[in-house]
């Protein structure tokens, strides 16, 4: 490798990764707070919640990998040409096509990349990720007995806690209502208690300490009162059915699986349909990659004797309104009103033209800008506003 590709692996790498990971953070530091009230709601363990996100990354890397291509290119040839070293490396006859060679060689390794991702560890990340909803809301995980409120295990029992120490091994203030299958009911009050483990898998041993039990019966003329120092209450343990099979979601489904299904003339119409939309929708996802390059190049070079960042943040816009049409065509394409072939396609050739117009017009075009009149109108605007603000000395007329 050439030292001027050293120098632009070194230029790309650090806004690229920057990127990858502030994004990752901000989007995981967004959904731990809705996953530790879930599972605080739920009553599972804290444990559970770094297994969700661990799930949740692979998707959130499948969003931050082209933007972190996008801004490391892009950044990579602004600071090119506010330095002018972009002058010189045109000066000494190196074409902006030479100049692509690194940025395609990333974009080639993190299109593979985003590919595998989203075409095959996302789908079974997305399943487990539900499994692990599924287990908190049916209690698989071990939900917890909430100090100070009364817990229901099925429509039989009730019990409340009033105080939990060294991490619930330590119960007090216990009380518990139940009711038997012949109408019988007891009500029971204790001091202490803990739980403990037995043989059989559906239920677990409420063992009760000074406490006292009263019992009611519909053949007993009054209810009878015991008083006990270790009292065993059994406790069933709710039942759940197992979690549905991998593939229900066209989310949870590798490409290979939407692409069989897309092709199976057994299926309905509508399987078919959003199946060979979800499956467009990710390869057109990966295809655009090798189109930011360009867009980079093109918007990252400001005008002459200018600094703007004005190609910074169209970049952004492009990309984030070019990935929400390709979910409104996903659904109109699932919806079969269109076929998804051409309501995913479409776009991108229309995306495409746009970016190679941008490109040809920054390298090929005498002091081409593509941008240039967004340019001179950004300028003016801010010239306007600078101008008004409370307090700033006039300029010096000349």
């Amino acid at each position: 490798m050439k030292s001027i590709d050293r120098y632009m692996v070194r230029l790309i790498l650090l806004p690229l990764l920057s990127t990858l990971v502030i994004s990752a953070m901000l989007l995981v530091l967004d959904r731990m707070l809705r996953l530790f009230d879930f599972v605080a709601t739920e009553g599972g363990p804290i444990s559970v919640v770094w297994k969700m996100l661990a799930n949740l990354l692979p998707e959130y890397l499948g969003l931050g990998i082209p933007i972190g291509l996008l801004l490391g290119v892009l950044l990579a040839f602004r600071k090119l040409a506010t330095s002018s070293e972009l002058d010189v490396m045109r000066g000494v006859g190196m074409s902006y096509w030479r100049l692509l060679r690194v940025p395609f060689m990333f974009a080639f390794v993190l299109a593979a990349a985003n590919l595998a991702i989203v075409g095959f560890v996302q789908p079974r990340a997305r399943y487990a990720y539900e499994g692990l909803r599924f287990e908190l809301r049916t209690g698989a995980l071990g939900a917890s007995i909430k100090v100070g409120e009364f817990t229901h295990f099925g429509a039989n029992m009730t019990i409340r806690i009033e105080q939990s120490r060294e991490q619930g091994r330590k119960l007090s203030g216990i009380f518990v209502k139940a009711v038997t299958k012949n109408g019988a009911s007891y009500a029971v009050t204790a001091e202490t208690g803990k739980f403990m483990a037995t043989d059989n898998p559906e239920e677990i041993v409420f063992q009760l300490s000074n406490g006292v039990l009263i019992n009611d019966a519909p053949g007993l003329a009054s209810p009878r009162v015991l008083t006990f120092s270790t009292h065993n209450l059994p406790i069933p343990l709710p039942k759940y059915g197992a979690f549905r099979q991998r593939g229900q979601r066209n989310l949870e489904l590798t490409l290979p699986e939407l692409a069989q299904i897309g092709r199976n003339p057994a299926a309905t119409d509508d399987l078919r349909d959003t199946s060979r939309a979800a499956f467009h929708f990710r390869v057109v996802e990966v295809a655009t990659m090798f189109l930011l390059p360009l867009l980079a190049l093109a918007l990252g070079i400001p005008p002459k004797r200018s600094t703007s960042a004005l190609g910074v943040f169209l970049a952004i816009v492009m990309v984030v309104t070019y990935h929400k049409i390709n979910q409104y065509a996903e659904a109109i394409g699932s919806l079969g009103r269109i076929d998804p072939l051409i309501a995913l396609w479409t776009p991108f050739v229309l995306f495409a033209a746009l970016v190679g117009w941008m490109f040809y017009t920054i390298a090929y075009v005498p002091d081409g800008q593509p941008i240039g009149g967004l340019e001179r109108v950004a300028g003016k605007v801010g010239k306007w506003i600078v101008r008004r603000i409370p307090g700033r000395r006039p300029e010096a007329q000349a």
